[in-house]
């Protein structure tokens, strides 16, 4: 608008008789980091004697100066921090700065066209500085318009403004233009809150990952983030880092969020549910995805954890293992279980016997570099692993190296995931592919079956496994 032009022509306009007054004068600081002690250097010709330093005090500020015969070129760093060092003032007082500083030069004993450049660069420095604060106080720090504002503006009601925002047929085409254009002309955006304050709901949904850097979590994410922006929801996602006390503050910042569903996957130490249950008797459903909670009544999106353990096992003891091993997770998760099932009844199956010695409680690649070592090298030590993730085969590999067994002569290892992890080792792990995206689009489907069908009805998804043979077994 004309203003800002305006405004624009005037800063230029300082700018460059700031720039030409600052070429004959320049400011080196004594300390950078805390500038209160400046160097005025004026250049004037050779012929002159004028070389009287002084010092003033103005506004508790000790300002040094000194005139000197050589010809100084412009110093922009001095200039940037003499200016940062006063944007640190209150604007008048650096008027007032400014104003006291030309009449200090009246008491000086040099020549008068001295005095009269070094109190135009004052003005114009002055004035330069309270164009920018203005400016930056103006733009920067303004907050964002309301309805109240534009309706202010354009002499129209409030409501008036709101129906034209949706497009209401009720508000002429004409004033609907108006609205829409002032609206985008100074960035209105809607108060989201308060629309789901009004509404007692949101169109956010909370999506609880135990670890966001496990890649199957991530892929899970990925697909619950493309259908939700497919069909116009918006995401709030937390990371409960495998803690029940995380996990409960979670869900509470999510009840007061307002948001009108919940997708989670259950952290390994949670046992109880009662903050689950806060969400369900605030009417917000909840769909859980491959930790599930089997003590609610409530949807569930499953990877086929059995048939998946026993695919991989079976297929380990048709390459010639004939001792497994089976590393797990904590026993009260669901996927432990069902993972165990499996490899018991392909074990079962083979008429391999297996002893509590062959499960072990190990479910990360530390654990498994720390006890894999003395169970190769100790008595009856087995010629197979079977993982329940890519990151403890991984472990399993690195400590099969360790200890100079060879992969997979000697040992053969499986894992549960198919993450980037499995195609960075060498050799690449055999594993279990979970298809994390396609469990996270299903979950994401079921819960808006709840929010938009209105199904009273439970219904869950069981996401088919398959087997990828790599380099890590026979």
């Amino acid at each position: 608008d004309n203003k800002s032009s305006y405004r624009r022509g005037i800063s230029q306009l300082l700018f460059i008789m700031t720039e030409s007054l600052v070429n004959r004068f320049i400011f080196t600081s004594e300390n950078p980091c805390s500038p209160d002690s400046f160097i005025w250097k004026q250049s004037v010709s050779q012929e002159s004697n004028v070389q009287r330093p002084f010092r003033c005090k103005v506004n508790g500020c000790l300002q040094t100066f000194a005139l000197f015969y050589n010809t100084i070129i412009l110093n922009e760093e001095a200039y940037s921090h003499l200016f940062r060092y006063f944007c640190n003032r209150n604007s008048w007082l650096v008027f007032s700065y400014f104003c006291n500083r030309i009449s200090q030069f009246n008491k000086i004993s040099c020549t008068s066209a001295i005095k009269k450049q070094a109190s135009l660069f004052c003005i114009v420095f002055g004035l330069h500085y309270l164009w920018i604060k203005e400016y930056l106080e103006n733009t920067m720090n303004k907050p964002q318009i309301t309805i109240k504002d534009i309706a202010r503006a354009l002499n129209v009601s409030p409501s008036t403004v709101s129906r034209a925002l949706k497009d209401n047929p009720d508000i002429s085409q004409e004033t609907r233009n108006l609205i829409h254009a002032y609206a985008r002309e100074h960035n209105y955006k809607p108060n989201v809150l308060a629309v789901n304050l009004r509404a007692s709901r949101s169109n956010t949904i909370g999506v609880i990952v135990p670890q966001l850097v496990h890649h199957f979590f991530s892929c899970v994410l990925s697909g619950i983030e493309k259908a939700a922006a497919e069909a116009g929801y918006n995401i709030l996602v937390a990371q409960s880092n495998e803690s029940y006390e995380q996990e409960v503050k979670i869900v509470h910042s999510f009840l007061a969020a307002r948001v009108c569903g919940v997708i989670a996957s259950l952290a390994k130490d949670t046992s109880q549910y009662d903050h689950y249950q806060d969400l369900l008797n605030n009417n917000i459903p909840i769909v859980f995805y491959d930790r599930i909670c089997t003590g609610l009544k409530t949807e569930r999106v499953v990877v086929d954890d059995y048939a998946g353990s026993f695919a991989a096992v079976e297929y380990m003891i048709q390459t010639g293992c004939k001792r497994i091993l089976f590393y797990g997770a904590a026993p009260h998760l669901e996927i432990t279980k069902n993972r165990r099932n499996g490899y018991l009844d392909a074990m079962k199956k083979y008429k391999i016997p297996v002893d509590d010695s062959m499960i072990m409680l190990c479910d990360t690649r530390e654990r498994a570099i720390s006890i894999t070592p003395d169970i190769l090298e100790g008595p009856g030590h087995p010629d197979g692993f079977f993982a329940i993730n890519d990151e403890t085969a991984s472990g399993i590999l690195y400590a099969c190296k360790l200890v100079g067994k060879k992969v997979p002569d000697e040992v053969s290892i499986c894992g549960f995931t198919d993450g980037a992890i499995a195609q960075s080792t060498d050799p690449k792990l055999t594993t279990v592919e979970q298809h994390g995206e396609e469990v996270g689009r299903s979950a994401f489907s079921i819960l808006i079956g709840k929010l938009e069908g209105g199904d009273d009805k439970s219904s869950n998804k069981i996401v088919r496994t398959n087997l990828v043979v790599r380099g890590t077994t026979k």
